[in-house]
């Protein structure tokens, strides 16, 4: 099996173990992105405490699933967003106004939308929760 978006694969397999009731799920392989991506969607609630578990090659994430998650996914290709067009890719990905979030990477690490509008700083759009 090869995979070529671990962020993608991630994020459905976090859908998918939601969608069947599941109270949490193993992610593999582990990544930094992953990782970081994770810290956003706990910071915003959307999941519960999650670890990292080295198994002797890439490792993986264990995340403990609240029931809070309607859809996630990676948004793919990557596009660059300027701190003036949040809305527009809201409007895209998110199903109502100031309903989920848009997680991206920026120079200051990845956060969600609500926190780069705060700082001021655009970025790579990479998914979003809701």
């Amino acid at each position: 099996m090869v995979l070529l978006d671990p962020l993608a694969d991630a994020l459905s397999m976090i859908k998918n173990a939601e969608a069947v009731g599941k109270d949490s799920c193993t992610i593999r392989p582990a990544s930094k992105l992953i990782g970081n991506v994770l810290k956003v969607m706990n910071d915003r609630g959307y999941i519960g405490d999650f670890e990292f578990v080295e198994d002797g090659k890439a490792g993986v994430y264990t995340v403990e699933l609240i029931g809070r998650i309607n859809k996630c996914g990676a948004i793919k290709p990557r596009y660059s967003v300027g701190v003036t067009e949040f809305e527009r890719w809201e409007k895209q990905f998110l199903p109502a106004k100031n309903f989920g979030v848009l997680i991206l990477t920026t120079p200051n690490g990845v956060v969600s939308q609500y926190e780069a509008r705060e700082n001021n700083v655009g970025g790579q759009l990479l998914s979003f929760v809701y």
